[in-house]
């Protein structure tokens, strides 16, 4: 056995160095490195590679042929059923259901609902399966015990009485509290002598970060105990076919924290958020293999935990009825879904010498563009004028198909006039005035003809079907939609 080496390793991309820098060279972070001592074991097998020379007996000539290897015509499709979780938002999220042995990360702010949503989950999951596991690595059994019963899940109430299994959109009757499980253990060790005694469908992990790896010697949380007990599950979840659900926390620039090689091992990613003093939370996929990424499905904090929202575009829309100069109207696009959003835009004079700019559930820089395209373009005077912009319902809209409504509501807002109430407006602006194409048009049609909406101005070009029952108005300037969607009095 070797001399024990110090090496260090950043703690956000989990880079090794064999001294210290003040700089990751990997990641760009300052400050990141940390100190650790391992064992020199030496390599424990050589297989020569490339260097043939040292292996002259293997340079003989034989014929080609693979030892384990098949090829791809001969690989047989087979079909995964998948699992349903319970909850509609939360399986197209995951693409249509639960794939059987995948590993699926969740991250969110403290506080947000992870855990929360994953023993509704697994309360519902419970009544269909005979074993699911609830691995609490920060609570007791009694704590968790007492989050159910305030929840209503888990086979009891919060008043003690035994839960009604004829719940809406559940099939199956099964008695939830006698198939979950639920284990207080933060040894990975002891988690993974338990996941292959028991042999659960779906087990939860809750959370990733307060596992503790003995044979290693840093501290729980680190990034080598994090990478090891993430990658010891992945092997036990592929060999058993167990459906893992971990949760990760998040750090101060809203990302998972420790190694991003830890969203590389998992098959789902998928971020829990929302302002914690609201009510509403959105579950958003940034990678899925099985599935589409960028999906969001809608919930809702009650006092008995979390709610699906049957029509999210409802939650983003408030009261059209009240008629409010710099309002208009958009239809957003997450993934496969279509969410009509009202935006807001206020201009007033600065009180300083540079005026201000705010982008509330907007980008600021597509803010700065609209704002740059209406003064040189339009004529406009916003330099001298403070603008903000948010979104209503705490949505955050990226895309470029809300560039024309931004517009429309700044000027709106500029001239004191009021937007048709009944109108979406979808399109992107271009640099020189233009109206872009924007794709999914006719799903952002469709979902604005079911909410009521009467008109419709969209970029000019753009195909759509007549079918739709709305007033559909093409425009090909700025100028052109400022004219249809602003009236010329109060």
């Amino acid at each position: 056995m070797g001399k024990p080496k110090t090496i260090w390793i950043c703690s956000h991309c989990g880079a090794e160095y064999s001294q210290w820098y003040g700089k990751c060279y990997n990641c760009g972070q300052f400050g990141t490195l940390e100190e650790r001592i391992v064992e020199n074991n030496g390599s424990l097998f050589n297989r020569g590679g490339w260097q043939s020379h040292l292996h002259p007996e293997k340079t003989t000539t034989t014929v080609a042929k693979p030892r384990y290897a098949v090829p791809f015509s001969e690989i047989k499709k087979e079909e995964y059923p998948r699992m349903s979780s319970g909850y509609r938002e939360l399986d197209r999220v995951l693409g249509g259901g639960i794939v059987p042995g995948s590993l699926i990360l969740i991250g969110g702010d403290p506080g947000i609902g992870k855990s929360t949503l994953l023993l509704q989950t697994a309360s519902q999951l419970a009544r269909r399966y005979p074993r699911i596991l609830y691995v609490s690595a920060e609570e007791s059994e009694q704590q968790v015990k007492l989050r159910a019963s305030r929840l209503g899940v888990g086979g009891v109430t919060e008043s003690g009485e035994s839960e009604n299994h004829n719940t809406p959109g559940v099939n199956g009757n099964g008695n939830s509290g006698a198939n979950l499980y639920v284990l207080a253990e933060t040894d990975l060790e002891e988690i993974l002598r338990e996941l292959e005694s028991l042999k659960p469908q779906v087990a939860i992990i809750d959370s990733i970060q307060t596992l503790h790896f003995a044979t290693l010697n840093s501290a729980p949380g680190s990034v080598t105990q994090v990478r090891e007990c993430t990658s010891a599950l992945m092997q036990v979840a592929k060999r058993e076919n167990i459906t893992l659900f971990i949760v990760g926390h998040v750090t101060k620039e809203g990302t998972i924290a420790g190694p991003k090689v830890l969203e590389h091992l998992v098959d789902t990613v998928l971020y829990f958020e929302g302002d914690r003093y609201a009510s509403h939370r959105l579950l958003r996929s940034v990678k899925n293999r099985f599935g589409a990424t960028h999906e969001i499905g809608i919930f809702e904090m009650a006092d008995h935990g979390l709610d699906e929202v049957a029509n999210p575009s409802q939650l983003f829309l408030s009261s059209r009825d009240e008629l409010a100069p710099g309002t208009a109207t958009i239809v957003a696009c997450e993934g496969t879904r279509c969410l009509v959003v009202e935006l807001q835009a206020l201009v007033s004079p600065t009180s300083y010498t540079a005026p201000r700019r705010s982008a509330t559930g907007v980008d600021y820089n597509r803010l700065v563009q609209v704002l740059a395209v209406l003064e040189k373009r339009l004529g406009i005077p916003l330099s001298k004028l403070d603008a903000y912009v948010s979104s209503v319902g705490g949505l955050t809209v990226e895309e470029p198909a809300a560039d024309l409504g931004m517009a429309i509501a700044i000027v709106a807002s500029f001239r004191d006039r009021v937007v048709d109430p009944y109108t979406v407006i979808i399109g992107e602006v271009g640099l020189g005035g233009q109206v872009r194409l924007v794709s999914q048009m006719e799903l952002r049609l469709r979902e604005a003809a079911k909410l009521g909406f009467k008109r419709a101005i969209v970029p000019k070009g753009q195909s759509y079907p007549a079918d739709l029952g709305l007033e559909v108005q093409c425009v090909g300037k700025l100028m052109e939609a400022i004219l249809l969607a602003i009236p010329n009095s109060p």
